[in-house]
């Protein structure tokens, strides 16, 4: 029985999803500590991959959302409200770019308008 091939990791080089970082390294990459990290996952704001051995691995995606939650944390902001601050942007950027999607296919010049 042949082996199976190992997954080309030169192919996830540009995949934001892509869970390239252990914790150590994600936590120097943001300044932050791993346990700054497992407070983000305790508050469900990333929930990290986890590889063969059960170690927590982070997306660049994740290392973003981890970034920004560490900048609120270090102008005053709670935790929690950080996280909660988070979600609502993230939520009202899908928006912003479900609305000018809509723009966009309403201005076609090609439209059917049913008439």
């Amino acid at each position: 029985m042949a082996p199976e091939p190992r997954p080309n990791a030169a192919g996830h080089l540009d995949d934001d999803d892509y869970p390239a970082y252990t914790m150590g390294r994600a936590a120097e990459l943001i300044g932050s500590t791993p346990a700054f990290l497992r407070s983000l996952g305790e508050a469900r704001l990333i929930t990290p991959l986890r590889s063969g051995g059960g170690h927590r691995r982070y997306s660049r995606y994740q290392l973003r959302i981890a970034a920004r939650a560490r900048e609120l944390v270090d102008q005053g902001t709670p935790i929690d409200a950080a996280c909660r601050i988070i979600i609502l942007e993230d939520q009202l950027e899908e928006a912003l770019r479900l609305n000018d999607e809509l723009r966009r296919h309403e201005d076609r010049p090609d439209r059917h308008t049913g008439s």
